[in-house]
């Protein structure tokens, strides 16, 4: 068995992209929350996953059929990253202050590097996370650098935020 902290540190080094997953009840309230772990899976259907912890309030407003959009980061928007990272319980008060949008029936935060919304397919056992596998049927390509996380920090690849 490998020891935990240790694989801790090792993932810590790998950059994933920063995203806010987002969803709509059936009252209109949206709910969102930051995730590092979204993946093209499929081109040939188009498919993304990310995953989610077991207790995320979010989880349980993503079931199969239910709609989500994923708003991709970009490296003006770490304080976006920062709030929807946090815990919110009852009421999702994530959005408060937040400026945001309705986009085809799901949250949508304006500014943002890149959009794709779809639909959840399945939930797969991830250990203490669950994998969302997500139909996709709208996208928006990235427009600006990307946010991105490692080593427990906010970043841009250098020459993509000359690009951008």
């Amino acid at each position: 068995m490998i020891d935990r902290d240790t694989f801790v540190e090792l993932m810590s080094g790998v950059c994933s992209p920063v995203t806010v997953v987002t969803t709509m009840s059936v009252d209109g309230r949206p709910y969102g929350s930051t995730v590092s772990s979204f993946i093209s899976l499929s081109l040939d259907p188009p498919l993304a996953s990310f995953a989610l912890h077991r207790t995320s309030g979010l989880l349980a407003r993503t079931r199969p059929g239910d709609r989500v959009g994923v708003n991709i980061l970009g490296a003006h928007q770490q304080r976006l990253a920062s709030t929807f990272a946090r815990r919110s319980p009852g009421r999702d008060s994530k959005f408060d202050g937040v400026t945001w949008t309705v986009r085809n029936g799901l949250p949508h935060l304006p500014r943002s590097a890149g959009w794709t919304a779809g639909r959840v397919e399945r939930h797969v056992d991830g250990g203490d996370h669950i994998l969302l596998i997500v139909s996709v049927e709208e996208v928006e390509p990235a427009t600006a650098a990307p946010l991105v996380y490692a080593r427990r920090t906010f970043a841009t690849p250098s020459p993509l935020a000359v690009a951008s």
